[in-house]
C-alpha cells in the first residue's frame, strides 16, 4: 500500500532521514521518500496508516 502524507514541520533533509527511520521502527522493509520541498512524504508499507502516522508523530513530526 502506498501512502502519501503531508508533514508541514519537514524542513530538510536530515528531518526526512528523521522520519525515515521513525516509519522503519514500525516497518522495516518500508520505502520512505521525503521530499522538504513539497512536505510530502511517499511510503510504500504493510502497516497500517494509524501506525505510521503514529511513528512520525512521535518521532516529534506533525502530520496533517
Amino acid at each position: 500500500m502506498t501512502l502519501q502524507l503531508k508533514v508541514p514541520n519537514m524542513a530538510c533533509s536530515a528531518c526526512g532521514e528523521s522520519i525515515t527511520k521513525a516509519v522503519k521502527t514500525v516497518d522495516p522493509t518500508a520505502t520512505v521518500q521525503a521530499d522538504p520541498k513539497t512536505k510530502l512524504v511517499r511510503i510504500e508499507t504493510q502497516v497500517s496508516k494509524a501506525a505510521i502516522t503514529e511513528a512520525i508523530s512521535a518521532a516529534g513530526y506533525t502530520v496533517a
